[in-house]
């Protein structure tokens, strides 16, 4: 398996799915260390959906009586939880758009800077807004693809696994949108 970026790293499967069978036994020390390793990752990733801060947390809530009251929890957690997860904040976001009329999913990206200064600022919000814009010209799939590796840490197989696709789609897609990402000379003016 390959390393997760930004290192990033999940304790082992093995060690995670102990943890939630501790947890189903009713175990709060298991529940607290659970909390601990995937409570942020996971709010983080259904807030990039979601966009609320609030509904991540509902989201979070769900996914974890999914798995309590999951009948089998598989050998690799990781891209399982996600998947749940990615499905969750999928039917909450439609939900949402149904109850107010709109039919637009928000934008999967997400990209946090620490800021200092003023003028950085400004140099660096101006940056963020550009990639934002070209990130946003990338098909779905290809979003998707690069917020789960870049920003969740997710290997090609996991992410495969999260979207129930071949990893050479996977790979295709990373491919594919970084190039479009590295294809505009405009992310260098300035630099």
């Amino acid at each position: 398996m390959e390393n997760a970026p930004s290192g990033q790293q999940d304790a082992p499967d093995e060690a995670t799915n102990t943890l939630v069978s501790r947890l189903r036994e009713g175990d709060s020390d298991a529940a607290s260390m659970l909390d601990e390793q995937y409570r942020e990752p996971l709010l983080r990733f259904c807030w990039g959906y979601l966009r609320s801060m609030d509904e991540a947390e509902d989201a979070l809530q769900n996914i974890w009586y999914k798995v309590l009251t999951a009948s089998h929890i598989p050998a690799r957690f990781r891209p399982w939880v996600y998947r749940i997860a990615r499905n969750e904040s999928i039917n909450l976001a439609r939900k949402r758009a149904k109850q107010r009329g709109v039919c637009e999913l928000p934008a999967a990206s997400q990209i946090d800077a620490y800021l200092t200064g003023q003028l950085t600022r400004i140099v660096k919000g101006e940056a963020k807004s550009h990639l934002e814009e070209l990130v946003a010209k990338l098909s779905d799939a290809q979003r998707e693809a690069l917020r789960l590796r870049y920003v969740e840490g997710l290997s090609r197989s996991e992410i495969a696994e999260v979207l129930d696709t071949p990893e050479s789609v996977v790979k295709s897609r990373l491919f594919e949108g970084l190039k479009r990402l590295r294809d505009h000379t405009s992310l260098m003016e300035g630099l």
